[in-house]
């Protein structure tokens, strides 16, 4: 009988005693390593690592067409040391000189460029999204930001969801997706899938495979990471909507020294900021992680939670209180596109009616004859009361009842009323 291959193909491994693997690759030796950081911070690039368990680390072949073809980029070896503010200088030095990004957001993305290269150590991630018409940047911003984050993974070859669920899930790195909106438009509901449940660890997303005996073996896909957006519209998905920092493209003329094309030398900068990313990867890998000391204020728990490990990397009090600005407008957005929603216009009818009614409910007649007031030219009919009954009770998950024949929603559902128009941002009578 033949002896059982260890070999496993590694792109990155962090082992139970603190000891980094990253795979490495040199695109003009063509020429695959792993690079090994020791407990004790000793680097070293390696052909192959043993685990103790008796399996052996060895990196991807070079011919692998995914590195071969620029489709994941990586690092071509261990770069220079430096300090996280010296890094930081070089990543907004590089970003400045290829986009012209405002103030707070170019912060924001050297951040989440840092952020990227040790996503592991969080729980909950935020995203990068830029949004605009076409010809206003979107894609030159993915591309740039994208050529130096851990592991990037260009999806816009992909012509569907299925190989980004594979190579995601192999190579665990950032996932840059370009005019995502447009380009995977038929399959809207996995691709949110995916985003929604990347941003908290632990939470994979299934997927309907058969082996090869054509046996049921739904596969459990990692999808947790970083990921970079552009796009022109939004999500109809409202609580997707929240999970992203967001630049709106196309606002202002671009800045006359920012060049139309990308010359050769930013390849050649993007892959030295990538080494020295790596260096600092095996040095901060341990280091950091959430600071709930850093948390945004002023802000719902839902956009609190996302956006802490980012802020958890800013040491810069004053540029925290801006992005925590920048995250209030951004709730402000949605709440403002929630309050234009069809949930709000029959919210507001149930409010509208309880404060004109005398009984201690409000009639579900009355409510439909309000939402039809606010929604029906929207909806491109009038609705009847049982369509509002069904509403209220499956997409608000409120009560109802039927009282002297007819259906009501009854006073005790007030406190969920009140939590509901919070979150969706109607003003409620005092």
């Amino acid at each position: 009988m033949p002896a059982k291959d260890t070999r496993n193909p590694t792109v990155s491994r962090v082992l139970e005693d603190r000891t980094i693997v990253e795979l490495i690759y040199d695109p003009e030796a063509r020429r695959t390593a792993l690079a090994v950081c020791s407990p004790d911070g000793s680097v070293s690039i390696e052909a192959e690592v043993a685990v103790g368990s008796g399996e052996q680390l060895v990196p991807y072949d070079a011919a692998n067409t995914l590195l071969a073809n620029g489709c994941v980029l990586l690092p071509s070896a261990v770069g220079e040391a430096m300090s996280t503010g010296a890094l930081l200088k070089k990543i907004q030095g590089f970003l400045h000189a290829y986009l012209d990004l405002p103030d707070t957001f170019a912060a924001i993305a050297a951040h989440y460029v840092l952020l990227t290269w040790v996503y592991d150590a969080f729980s909950d991630l935020p995203y990068l999204r830029f949004r605009g018409d076409f010809g206003t940047g979107k894609t030159r911003a993915l591309l740039t930001i994208g050529s130096i984050c851990y592991k990037p993974f260009f999806a816009s070859g992909a012509s569907t969801v299925s190989p980004i669920f594979h190579i995601l899930d192999a190579f665990q790195g950032t996932l840059l997706l370009d005019e995502a909106d447009f380009r995977f438009s038929e399959a809207t509901a996995p691709l949110t899938k995916l985003l929604n449940n990347g941003t908290t660890r632990g939470m994979p997303v299934l997927r309907t495979m058969t082996n090869r005996h054509r046996e049921l073996n739904p596969q459990a896909f990692r999808v947790f990471g970083p990921k970079v957006v552009s796009m022109r519209e939004q999500f109809s998905d409202l609580a997707l909507e929240s999970r992203f920092f967001t630049c709106e493209t196309g606002g202002r003329p671009l800045r006359p020294d920012v060049p139309i094309y990308l010359p050769d030398a930013f390849h050649s900068e993007a892959l030295a900021l990538r080494n020295a990313l790596l260096a600092w990867r095996f040095r901060s890998r341990f280091s950091v992680g959430p600071n709930p000391s850093r948390a945004a204020v002023g802000v719902s728990p839902r956009y609190r939670q996302t956006s802490l490990s980012l802020l958890s990397l800013v040491e810069d009090s004053g540029l925290r209180e801006r992005i925590g600005r920048e995250l209030a407008g951004y709730e402000a957005r949605v709440l403002n596109e929630r309050a234009d929603s069809f949930e709000a216009a029959m919210l507001a009818a149930i409010e509208e009616s309880f404060e004109a009614s005398t009984a201690h409910h409000a009639a579900i007649q009355d409510i439909t004859t309000r939402f039809n007031d606010r929604a029906a030219d929207e909806l491109g009919r009038v609705v009847t009361n049982k369509w509002v009954g069904t509403f209220v009770r499956q997409r608000l998950r409120l009560a109802t009842f039927k009282t002297g024949g007819v259906f009501v929603v009854p006073t005790s559902e007030r406190a969920k009323i009140a939590a509901l128009c919070e979150r969706y941002g109607i003003r409620r009578a005092a």
